[in-house]
C-alpha cells in the first residue's frame, strides 16, 4: 500500500449519473447505498436505495453484502467518497457517484420521495 493510500485511503473509481442509469438498467443490479440523512433521504432518492447514513456505517457494515457492487451517493458526492473508500478499505467492491443526487436531478432522473 502506498504512502497516500494509507493516508487517504484507497482510491475508488467514480460513476456519473448517466453511467449509473445505464448500470441500473444493464448491469448486475448492484446495491445502491444512499449515505445522507433519513430526512434527506426521505426528500427524494434513487428507487430501490438502501438508507445507510454515513455517521452509521461502521456500526451496520455487516449488514452490506460483498457479492455484489455497492454504488454509495449522497447529496454532492463528499460523504459518499468517504463511504466508498471506507468499504473499498473492508474489502467491498464499491463506487462514488461523482455530483450525487444534485446531479441525479440535474439530469432529470427519477426521483422517489418518502
Amino acid at each position: 500500500m502506498s504512502f497516500l493510500s494509507k493516508l487517504f485511503g484507497p482510491s475508488v473509481p467514480n460513476l456519473n449519473v448517466v453511467e449509473l442509469s445505464e448500470k441500473m438498467k444493464y448491469g448486475k443490479h448492484p446495491l445502491i447505498l444512499d449515505v445522507r440523512q433519513p430526512d434527506e433521504f426521505r426528500q427524494g432518492h434513487i428507487a430501490g436505495a438502501k438508507l445507510l447514513p454515513l455517521n452509521e456505517l461502521y456500526h451496520r457494515m455487516g449488514e452490506l453484502p460483498k457479492s455484489r457492487e455497492i454504488i454509495c451517493i449522497c447529496a454532492s458526492g463528499n460523504r459518499s467518497t468517504s463511504a466508498s473508500k471506507i468499504l473499498a478499505k473492508e474489502g467491498f467492491t464499491v463506487f462514488n457517484v461523482q455530483g450525487g443526487m444534485l446531479a441525479w436531478r440535474h439530469a432529470k432522473l427519477p426521483v422517489q420521495k418518502g
